[in-house]
């Protein structure tokens, strides 16, 4: 329970013990660093000070971390590898810095190289389509009239390719819309043909018709004649009768009455 307390309490005053435990780390590190006094033995010493806890986890984390040095070495950002050094060497450290700022240094000078050697590159491409541009003006300015030649000469050619194209294409039409019309015509003329072939078996079918009426008016009127004759004839022959009956009448008055004789004389006689 006073643990708890004094441990409670101590977290109270202080704010953040992580960060004081991480600044008294960092400042023994530099202590430890500045210091010659630091050597293996005083460290071999502190170690041993330790409690038995952790003195029986370092030997662990020392052969974890010879394993994983043996398998990765320590390799720096231009790929060379690193022997680590002590901490308490300055001229190691010297010797670093130095060679450091000479990699630096040897690094600068190749950018520097490689930008010179492009802005000579860019220049000497800048001159060179400057001087062929040059060179071209120049050599146009001297055949100007050749290639004004040459493309009036290829106007014409196109210009007469272009007309007899046009020509072909329109004698194309032409001929297209002169078979088209003879089509139509062809058909107009097999259409007319048609209706004269119709009208001419209608005509006929009117003569004959017209024929047939004409042979039964005929008929008709013959019929008629015929007719009006056998009425004449039959009335002839009715009063012909009938003229003979009265004959016959009158002639048996005649016989049956007694005969009158009147006495009359010509006048001569007188």
């Amino acid at each position: 329970m006073p643990k708890s307390e004094s441990r409670s309490r101590s977290r109270s005053k202080s704010g953040s013990p992580r960060r004081k435990h991480k600044k008294e780390r960092s400042y023994r590190r530099r202590t430890k660093s500045r210091s010659p006094s630091a050597t293996p033995s005083s460290t071999k010493r502190r170690s041993r000070d330790r409690s038995p806890r952790r003195r029986s986890r370092s030997p662990r984390r020392k052969k974890r971390y010879s394993r994983s040095r043996s398998r990765s070495p320590s390799v720096d950002r231009f790929g060379r590898s690193i022997v680590k050094r002590k901490e308490d060497d300055p001229s190691s450290k010297r010797k670093e810095e130095e060679e450091r700022l000479q990699e630096m240094e040897r690094q600068r000078k190749i950018r520097a190289t490689e930008k010179e050697k492009m802005m000579i590159e860019e220049e000497t491409q800048k001159r060179v389509e400057d001087l062929v541009a040059k060179r071209v003006d120049e050599e146009l300015a001297k055949r100007k009239d050749e290639i004004d030649a040459e493309v009036m000469k290829r106007v014409e050619e196109a210009k007469r390719v272009m007309e007899k194209q046009m020509v072909e294409e329109f004698e194309k039409r032409r001929q297209e819309q002169l078979e088209e019309q003879q089509m139509k015509e062809e058909e107009e003329r097999r259409k007319i043909t048609l209706l004269e072939s119709k009208v001419d078996e209608l005509q006929v079918k009117l003569n004959e018709a017209n024929q047939k009426l004409a042979e039964e008016r005929l008929q008709m009127v013959e019929e008629r004649r015929t007719l009006t004759e056998q009425k004449v004839s039959l009335e002839r022959e009715i009063k012909k009768q009938e003229k003979a009956s009265q004959d016959l009448i009158l002639n048996k008055n005649r016989n049956n009455r007694q005969k009158l004789t009147f006495g009359f004389k010509p006048k001569g006689t007188l």
